[in-house]
C-alpha cells in the first residue's frame, strides 16, 4: 500500500487507500484468529504476552477501521511483519538443529538489521509523531497509550533477542538458569 501510494506518508492521520484499509482489515482478522488459536489450544499461560499484544492490535485496528483515521499509522506499524520473516527463520533454524552455524549467524545479523529497520524505526517515528502532533483525547489518546505500551514490549523483546544471540552469557541468572525461562525468543 505504501509502495504504491507513497503520498500517504504525508498524512498519517487522515490518509486513506482502499488497499491500506483492506490490509488493516485482513491483519485484524489474523490477530483475532491467532488469539483464538492460542486460547483454544491452551497456550494462554505461556503466550500471555502475545495475547496482550493481540488485544492491543485488535482494539487499535478496529478503532481505525471504524473511524477511518490513522490508517497510515497502522500501515507503518504493519512493517514489523517484515522483520517477523527473519525471527521465524531464526526459530526454525534453532528448532531444526542445523549443524552449520553459518546460516544461523548470517540470519542473526540480518535479523538485527531488519529489527531496527522495520520494528524500532517505524515504532520510534510513530511514537514521536503521536506525542508531538496528535490530540491527547479520544482516539488519539487511546492510540498513543497503545503505542507506548508497544514501545515497552518491543524493547523488551529486543533486549531478549540481544541477550540470546549476541550476549548469551547474560542469559544465566544467579541460580544458573535462564532469566527468561523458556521464552520463545530465548529458545
Amino acid at each position: 500500500s505504501l509502495w504504491h501510494s507513497p503520498e500517504l506518508l504525508s498524512d498519517i492521520q487522515d490518509g486513506y487507500s482502499v488497499s491500506g484499509h483492506l490490509l488493516v482489515c485482513f491483519s485484524s482478522g489474523y490477530f483475532i484468529h491467532d488469539t483464538l488459536d492460542i486460547i483454544f489450544n491452551h497456550q494462554s499461560r505461556s503466550s500471555w504476552e502475545y495475547l496482550v499484544h493481540h488485544a492491543m492490535a485488535i482494539s487499535a485496528f478496529v478503532s481505525l477501521i471504524i473511524t477511518g483515521r490513522f490508517l497510515v499509522a497502522a500501515m507503518l506499524l504493519l512493517l514489523v511483519e517484515v522483520s517477523n520473516i527473519f525471527l521465524t527463520i531464526r526459530m526454525l533454524l534453532k528448532m531444526s538443529n542445523v549443524p552449520s552455524r553459518v546460516l544461523y549467524e548470517a540470519n542473526k545479523y540480518i535479523n538485527l538489521v531488519m529489527y531496527f529497520a522495520f520494528r524500532l524505526a517505524p515504532q520510534a517515528y510513530l511514537t514521536w509523531y503521536f506525542l508531538r502532533y496528535v490530540e491527547v483525547q479520544g482516539q488519539g489518546a487511546f492510540l498513543t497509550a497503545n503505542l507506548l505500551l508497544l514501545d515497552a514490549m518491543i524493547l523488551m523483546y529486543f533486549s531478549r533477542l540481544l541477550r540470546s544471540d549476541f550476549f548469551p552469557s547474560l542469559r544465566k541468572g544467579s541460580a544458573g538458569r535462564d532469566v527468561d525461562g523458556e521464552k520463545f525468543l530465548i529458545d
